[in-house]
């Protein structure tokens, strides 16, 4: 995330920002942040790009509550390992755990949703002023390397009346494993077959074509020195840099530039069609809706369903409640998409089934 929010304080305690970008598990072995967990009444791992919005959270509930929360900045993946180690009270992830990972845990766990984040597409074409449109499929071509020139026609034909260049694209993607590729591989995955095939999805994918970049800040690093060059990025960073970004077509054949916005209205036209026993590890990428940007997802917080501690079990309930009640209204102000309303009513009457004590025989 931003690099001038990584390191902000608060009453977290966290003693140093490290790791990468949302969520690569190996951010956990070794080199990920250093916390102390004195004096803190519960403890958390996890993803990295909802850091800024944790950290504001989580200073603002202890100012208001005197209950401090100490957050691990360490990856999705780390805070994963964390919560099924259980040496965290809860965990953070942009990826809902997959069947694998809730398999592995000695008891459920249940996802929350929290705010939601987007991916962009950026690019380099210097004289190019109008917002390029872009189709999934054709996204996908380019990153399949099977659409290599700027002017090719399936570019041309959503983009009339541009003068595009006749120059090759160079693809720059992520080198490093990262929930922003979880995000866009799952997009790609939904709106092309062929990528559905092969890479896949995944946080760390073997790349057709390009030049990798670590982080946000590698990959739009490539991108800005490079004409011709395209990339994936956050939207947070996106705005806070001032990048140009696409705007992208959507399920209802709208194109659609990424906003705070655009992306709480994926988030809506899920959320309309969630079943009452919905576990919310779901995608929202490709999400119905004629304003609903299509490359958007949640980051959650995975909350053990039983907590063993009932002191414990109690105070993050409380925080919860709090966070669905006061925290989403801080969202945007820091460019990340609040839930739409109609979620949370329905997360925090979710919140009643965490029992705060072990379970009843």
């Amino acid at each position: 995330m931003i690099n001038k929010w990584m390191c902000a304080s608060a009453l977290i305690l966290v003693s140093a920002c490290g790791g990468t970008e949302h969520g690569n598990g190996s951010a956990a072995s070794g080199s990920a942040a250093a916390t102390t967990s004195s004096g803190a009444d519960l403890t958390a791992a996890g993803a990295t790009f909802p850091y800024p919005i944790y950290s504001k959270w989580f200073s603002d509930y202890a100012t208001t509550s005197g209950v401090k929360i100490n957050y691990q900045s360490i990856g999705s993946g780390g805070g994963i390992r964390q919560l099924t180690e259980k040496t965290v009270d809860f965990g953070a992830s942009d990826a809902p755990m997959s069947d694998d990972e809730m398999a592995k845990l000695s008891a459920p766990v249940m996802h929350f949703p929290t705010v939601l984040g987007a991916v962009c597409i950026t690019y380099n074409l210097p004289d190019v002023t109008a917002p390029l449109k872009l189709s999934g499929p054709d996204i996908a071509g380019i990153y399949q390397g099977t659409i290599k020139k700027w002017n090719a026609k399936e570019i041309a034909a959503l983009n009339p009346g541009v003068k595009l260049p006749d120059t090759d694209i160079l693809v720059v993607h992520r080198s490093d494993g990262s929930g922003t590729t979880y995000i866009f591989s799952d997009y790609l995955a939904a709106v092309s077959p062929d990528w559905a095939k092969a890479p896949g999805k995944g946080k760390e994918l073997q790349w057709p074509v390009g030049i990798g970049g670590k982080g946000n800040e590698g990959v739009a690093g490539q991108v800005k020195q490079t004409p011709g060059a395209i990339g994936y990025i956050e939207l947070a960073y996106a705005k806070q840099n001032n990048l140009p970004v696409a705007s992208v077509q959507n399920a209802d054949g709208q194109f659609v530039a990424p906003t705070v916005e655009s992306v709480t209205a994926a988030a809506a036209g899920v959320a309309d069609h969630l079943a009452a026993n919905s576990d919310y590890r779901l995608s929202i990428v490709n999400a119905p809706g004629a304003t609903a940007y299509p490359i958007s997802s949640f980051t959650y917080l995975l909350v053990y369903k039983t907590a063993t501690d009932a002191a414990k079990g109690k105070k993050l309930v409380d925080f919860l409640k709090w966070m669905y009640a006061n925290g989403e209204q801080s969202a945007a102000a820091l460019d990340y998409a609040p839930l739409p309303p109609s979620l949370v009513t329905r997360l925090t009457t979710r919140l009643d089934s965490i029992q705060v004590g072990p379970a009843k025989t």
